[in-house]
């Protein structure tokens, strides 16, 4: 019955605002991790290649020249308010919309009438399994997306007929599946495009078919994200030399790998890797970065409300593994005990050799937690704050809301340290 009320809702607002999805080419990318970042690179290709973009993610909104964060701790908005947000799209002269498309979006029907011209897909882990019924449950829903491209109508944009495209990231296993699906044409990306020439806090430099490019991301990672823009820029014809230049074009993903100098002597990194997959690579990077030498000193926690339990500690388990030392904190409680939330952290910790009060701790205050890091941390260390990027809040019991921003807490605190030689950095995925 339930699923029933958000499809008529999601019907009834595509057609109030006019079915705005068929006067615009929409991209949609999902995955575990990355799509945030891979959207902004596809939209800044797009902009390259002289079109007006619209974009719509967990970090920011953008309608042709306007651009904004997101403060509404959802990836994808409203039935309403999505079709609201493409109709003004249309109205600013867009031709593209790239949506960022999460598998709780699919289950509540806010992709309805999105009518997705280009499917991208980056990567599939076990994050949000539990409420999807477990993993093979996951991995069909977001399928829907891709099932979706061959059963509308093409549309005719600018007097000619868009083709359905898919775009698939060949090293995770489970491309196959996404690639099944029909459509006009099929793009690969992978590693094995790119040989990666430079890798530093500057950003990344690699070379794909013999065409070079340069990204001011940190983390080879973002590599992926990138090769997904190309293979979306060339299903759109958009030149080697547009692409090349849109990509250099992005400086920052607000809340992924961004980095805050306020003069200490040590990094500190803020990111949303709230998940397995993106810690393991988050805190690869900084090792590389800072080096065996230094240490890397953890701040992690996980979101409540019962959701995904299981990865609790797998991700303890990881910062314990991976980094030197491991602060455990709130996320968003929301009306989950939060002390509950941090042993299942902590166990995982434990189980990778940290112990308490040595280098695990636990302190639920997250502002405290961070001053906690920082305080362990020596010159040359890494502090790395996780889970919440550029989220605006911090969700407790009852439904409310306490305003909140890791980066600007950070700099507080940051700012307090007196110290001659301060050198800070905000890192995230």
């Amino acid at each position: 019955m339930k699923r029933m009320f958000h499809l008529l809702i999601a019907w009834l607002a595509y057609w109030f605002y006019g079915r705005p999805a068929r006067k615009l080419i929409v991209v949609g990318v999902t995955g575990t991790k990355g799509k945030s970042t891979a959207c902004r690179l596809i939209a800044s290709v797009m902009e390259a290649g002289g079109h007006k973009v619209g974009l719509l993610t967990t970090v920011e909104f953008q309608i042709a020249d306007k651009r904004w964060a997101n403060d509404k701790k959802m990836t994808m908005l409203g039935r309403g308010q999505i079709q609201k947000m493409l109709a003004e799209m249309v109205k600013a002269g867009c031709r593209y919309a790239v949506v960022e498309t999460s598998s709780e979006g699919i289950l509540q029907f806010r992709h309805y009438g999105l009518n997705y011209d280009i499917a991208v897909f980056m990567n599939l882990g076990e994050e949000h399994s539990e409420r999807h019924g477990g993993f093979a449950n996951l991995k069909r829903d977001k399928g829907k997306m891709f099932a979706g491209l061959n059963r509308a109508r093409r549309k005719i944009i600018g007097g000619k007929s868009v083709p359905k495209v898919i775009v698939a990231n060949v090293d995770d296993e489970n491309a196959k599946y996404y690639m099944s699906f029909a459509a006009d044409e099929k793009y690969e990306f992978g590693m094995r495009d790119a040989n990666i020439t430079k890798s530093d806090e500057s950003g990344v430099e690699f070379a794909a078919q013999n065409v070079k490019y340069k990204i001011n991301l940190v983390g080879e990672f973002n590599v992926y994200n990138a090769l997904a823009a190309i293979a979306v820029g060339k299903s759109q014809g958009i030149s080697e030399a547009q692409i090349a230049a849109g990509l250099a074009s992005v400086k920052l993903v607000p809340g992924r790998m961004e980095f805050i100098n306020e003069g200490q002597d040590f990094k500190v990194v803020v990111d949303y890797a709230h998940e397995p997959m993106s810690l393991t690579e988050l805190f690869k990077t900084l090792r590389r970065l800072i080096g065996p030498q230094n240490k890397i000193i953890a701040v992690v926690g996980s979101d409540g409300g019962g959701r995904d339990k299981g990865k609790r500690a797998k991700m303890g388990e990881i910062a314990g593994r991976l980094t030197d030392r491991v602060v455990i904190t709130d996320v968003n409680c929301f009306d989950e005990d939060p002390k509950s939330i941090a042993e299942m952290l902590a166990a995982g910790a434990r189980a990778a050799g940290k112990t308490e009060s040595i280098d695990l701790f636990i302190e639920l205050d997250r502002a405290k937690a961070m001053e906690k890091a920082m305080s362990l941390a020596g010159a040359g260390d890494a502090v790395v704050i996780t889970a919440k990027g550029t989220e605006q809040w911090i969700a407790v019991a009852k439904g409310k809301k306490i305003p909140w921003d890791d980066r600007e807490v950070a700099r507080k605190i940051l700012n307090q340290i007196p110290s001659p030689s301060k050198c800070i950095s905000v890192i995230s995925e």
